[in-house]
Parts: C-alpha cells; sequence; structure tokens
C-alpha cells in the first residue's frame, strides 16, 4: 500500500524526481494520470498542467488508494516584492487560487467570499498544509510563504503585482490549490512544495534556471520521500 504520493504536472518535472528516487527512466511512463512506483510506498504521478487536471488526476488516485499523503512538487514563478531568490525553496504555508473568482469594476472577489467555498465558513479559497508534514519538511525549505494557484500565468507586471497583493502570496503555480481542494475533500493530508525556476512579471524581462531548477526539484522529491518515508510518523 503506498503511503506518499508526489504529484508534478510536466513530463520534466516527472523524470526529474524518477531519477532523484533510483527509478527507471523511461520517457513514456508514466502517462499523463497513471502512477509508477518509484520506490517502495512512494507514487509518482503525473497530472497534467494546471488545475482541472490536476484536480482530476489527484481524485481519480485518492478514489483507489484513499487516505495516501500527497505532495504536490513541481517548479513555480517568483512574484515581484519578495525576497525569493532562483532555486529557493518554497513551502506551502498556504495554497491558495489566485484567479478563481470574478472581476469586477471594484476588483476581484475570490470564489469563496461568493459563498461557494468548501463550506460557509471558507471565506478565502485557500488550503493550510497538513501540520505533520509542514513540520518534517520545513528544514528542506529555504521559505514557508503562500503560493497562489492561477489558470493565467502573469506575463506582466501590473497581473503579478496584483496576485502578490490580492492573496500575499510569494510564488504562483498551477496546480497546488486544485490538489489541496481534492485532498481536503477526500480526507487525505496535503503539501505543496516549489522550486523556483523563474521570476514572473513582463515577458521580456523574466529571469529563468529552468534546468538549474529541474536538477534542484529532483533532489527536492528525494529528500521529501526521505522525510516522509514513515507512513504513521511526522
Amino acid at each position: 500500500m503506498p503511503h506518499l504520493l508526489v504529484a508534478l504536472a510536466a513530463r520534466k518535472e516527472v523524470l526529474a524526481c524518477l531519477r532523484s528516487l533510483g527509478a527507471p527512466i523511461n520517457a513514456d511512463r508514466p502517462s499523463p494520470w497513471e502512477t509508477l512506483e518509484a520506490r517502495r510506498g512512494v507514487d509518482v504521478l503525473e497530472t497534467g498542467v494546471g488545475p482541472a487536471q490536476a484536480a482530476g488526476a489527484v481524485a481519480r488516485y485518492l478514489t483507489r488508494n484513499p487516505g495516501v499523503r500527497v505532495v504536490n512538487l513541481g517548479i513555480a514563478g517568483a512574484l515581484p516584492g519578495t525576497r525569493l531568490n532562483l532555486l529557493d525553496v518554497v513551502l506551502g504555508r498556504e495554497s491558495i487560487f489566485g484567479d478563481l473568482g470574478v472581476e469586477t469594476d471594484q476588483g476581484f472577489q475570490d470564489i469563496a467570499s461568493l459563498g461557494f467555498g468548501d463550506s460557509p465558513a471558507q471565506s478565502r479559497s485557500a488550503w493550510a498544509p497538513d501540520p505533520g508534514m509542514a513540520k518534517a519538511l520545513r528544514p528542506r525549505a529555504t521559505h514557508f510563504e503562500a503560493i497562489c494557484t492561477v489558470s493565467t500565468c502573469s506575463g506582466t507586471d501590473a497581473r503579478a503585482a496584483a496576485l502578490s497583493a490580492r492573496t500575499g502570496a510569494v510564488a504562483e503555480a498551477m496546480e497546488g490549490a486544485a490538489v489541496a481542494a481534492v485532498c481536503a475533500r477526500l480526507g487525505s493530508p496535503f503539501i505543496e512544495c516549489r522550486v523556483i525556476s523563474n521570476t514572473a512579471g513582463d515577458r521580456g524581462r523574466q529571469r529563468w534556471m529552468l534546468s538549474e531548477a529541474l536538477e534542484r526539484l529532483g533532489r527536492l522529491c528525494a529528500d521529501v520521500a526521505q522525510s516522509l518515508s514513515d507512513p504513521h510518523g511526522d
């Protein structure tokens, strides 16, 4: 029985993690939405990019493997005005839907604030990580901050600044909050962890270290698997 699922969006992220875990490398496996046991008790899942793909893939997995702990790993972009450096590791203090809601003349309204959250008490579309997982992984991270999930990445300074100001997040990615929402519904412990591969904002002035970030992601995946190797411990 697996006790840890590592969910990643893109094939390059998956391959980096499989290498770090010593799993057989085959560019055709696993197929999207299919899992590969990379190490005893540790499954790797390629979800596909974006909230819908991630939610569907993880929900499908958890209906077959209820209660498994889930780590959403991947790369992310640093939002402006933060202390992040390229290749920093951000552990998600919250996973937030950054652009799920309504844009009006008065500003943006989060979908949960409109009454469509997981519960009537949820005023923001944000999920905290499992405390035990956060405690175990905190030493592996450079920062413990909020990460926002978007369907459209920030290609302008104005959008990046607005996301940062509205959500309080330091980085943007495209899957974490969707995976968190599924895990909350299905009762599985969850945490998000990201390596900063680029800066967000104006496309012409973004800075990237993609290959280095993928290499760092692989090492992080091995650290995560080691830190969470005990299915019953913190």
